[in-house]
């Protein structure tokens, strides 16, 4: 082989070692990215169903709400009656 061959082996065979090297560290660097990926995807999972719990919750709490008030609004009804009721007993016997 000429000397200019050898040269040109040379400079492509360090260049595919740069290369080869790069990679390897390229690959390393993506495989620890997915790893914290996967983290933050699982964290993000556990706050979406903690959210999703609490939203279950608030709705409860909201038909129980809606429940009392319905439930007191009935019994200050009941008393509305019963209050003209006996006043409308107190004016007939006050007119006997």
């Amino acid at each position: 082989m000429n000397v200019a061959e050898w040269i040109l082996v040379c400079i492509l065979s360090v260049t595919l070692f740069v290369f080869l090297i790069v990679g390897i560290i390229f690959l390393i660097k993506l495989m620890g990215l997915i790893k914290e990926a996967k983290k933050v995807t699982i964290t993000a999972q556990s706050i979406a169903d903690k959210a999703n719990s609490i939203a279950g919750k608030a709705d409860d709490v909201a038909t129980n709400v809606k429940q009392i008030t319905y439930a007191g609004s009935l019994s200050s009804l009941a008393n509305l009656i019963k209050n003209r009721y006996n006043m409308s007993k107190e004016n007939k016997k006050g007119k006997e």
